[in-house]
């Protein structure tokens, strides 16, 4: 397989992405024990639930006061979308249960977005493999590692507390050039924001996703009498 120069070339970009979002998962380590976690605690968080999305959500309504059931229904919102990466994934996922019961733990943005990328089925299966396994495990060390460093680094001194909204604000940003996004997310701001000042903490980021019903499939319109006839 590794004689295959395509191959090489889906394998390294698989593990210098999942490097990146393992740099990336120091940020959240650190995050997590200035909240109160701790490295354990973090750790296993990580290991178990391994979406960063949600894992920061949880860790942002919690050190800000709000209650467990508010950070479990935010994380659980950001996470649906895997549900959707499984969906459009199992039928080039094949195999034992134990096999799918792995490829559910590595169904996320990074593995499912390189593995699409890929013209045909073995890159394919590959790209979806070493991109869950490199990131799963870049995470999980980039997790320790801040969580060590957590209780030695201020994450507002040196901006980190900052790195994840921002790292949202970039992804969202060319979504926002058409009309249906730019609905949701003013929508999902005007929410947020009328909540924020009497809401519980996190009760305000739950409701702001009814900006998602601008992206329901508009009705089909009745069918032309001509043609029925």
């Amino acid at each position: 397989m590794l004689r295959d120069p395509r191959m090489r070339q889906v394998i390294g970009a698989c593990v210098t992405l999942g490097f990146a979002v393992g740099v990336f998962a120091i940020t959240f380590g650190v995050s997590a024990v200035s909240a109160g976690a701790s490295v354990a605690q973090a750790c296993t968080m990580s290991l178990l639930v391994f979406t960063g999305a949600s894992q920061f959500s949880a860790i942002s309504v919690i050190g800000s006061g709000g209650s467990a059931a508010s950070a479990f229904g935010g994380a659980a919102v950001l996470a649906a979308r895997n549900g959707v990466y499984g969906l459009a994934m199992s039928p080039h996922l094949r195999g034992s249960l134990g096999t799918r019961l792995v490829a559910a733990q590595l169904t996320i943005d990074e593995s499912t977005a390189m593995a699409v990328a890929q013209d045909d089925p073995e890159h394919r299966r590959a790209a979806f493999w070493v991109t869950g396994a490199s990131v799963y495990v870049f995470w999980n060390a980039g997790t320790l590692i801040g969580a060590l460093l957590g209780s030695a680094v201020d994450p507002a001194k040196f901006g980190l507390d900052a790195a994840f909204p921002a790292a949202f604000v970039a992804i969202l940003f060319p979504l926002l050039r058409d009309r249906v996004p730019r609905r949701a997310a003013v929508t999902g701001a005007v929410v947020c924001l009328a909540l924020i000042p009497f809401a519980p903490v996190g009760v305000p980021i739950l409701c702001a996703t009814v900006g998602v019903l601008f992206g329901l499939p508009a009705p089909a319109d009745d069918a032309d009498p001509a043609v029925a006839r």
